[in-house]
């Protein structure tokens, strides 16, 4: 599974998940109930070598979770509800991480950290929709070895 499918897949496991009709990757409509997974790359934290020339590199993975949802303008209820989600999603992330229940991306899981972060909303349109935006990172080591021949 790459790491796209494994987080869609992770984000789709949320307990609450179930409001949103669609996942889509890389793509949201003005539709509610949407969600999308944005892939945001790989940034390289750190990176080590040994004797050997064997290499450790510490990445961060990103993605950005939109979803849009139902909100009339000065819809204090709904503005509510959608805020509890989001605050919801972003302590799941942390227990499941805390709880080492999230997918492994590399190759020491015992080092590995997925955090959700930053959720705000993003846009409101007055046709009653809203989109919410989380950080999601993904910490994680990849051991690359040299081949000897």
């Amino acid at each position: 599974m790459t790491p796209l499918e494994m987080m869609r897949a992770f984000v789709g496991s949320y307990p609450d998940a179930d409001i949103l009709s669609t996942l889509a990757i890389d793509y949201t409509d003005q539709v509610p109930d949407m969600g999308g997974i944005f892939p945001q790359g790989i940034v390289e934290v750190t990176r080590r070598y040994d004797l050997l020339g064997n290499a450790t590199a510490t990445n961060q993975l990103n993605f950005a979770l939109y979803t849009v949802l139902g909100k009339a303008p000065e819809d204090d209820v709904g503005a509510t509800y959608n805020a509890e989600w989001q605050l919801g999603f972003q302590q799941w992330v942390q227990e499941q991480s805390s709880l080492r229940l999230a997918p492994t991306f590399g190759d020491e899981p015992l080092t590995e950290s997925i955090t959700a972060q930053n959720g705000e909303i993003y846009s409101a349109e007055a046709e009653g929709v809203a989109i919410y935006a989380i950080q999601i990172s993904v910490t994680y080591t990849k051991k690359y070895r040299r081949a000897y021949v």
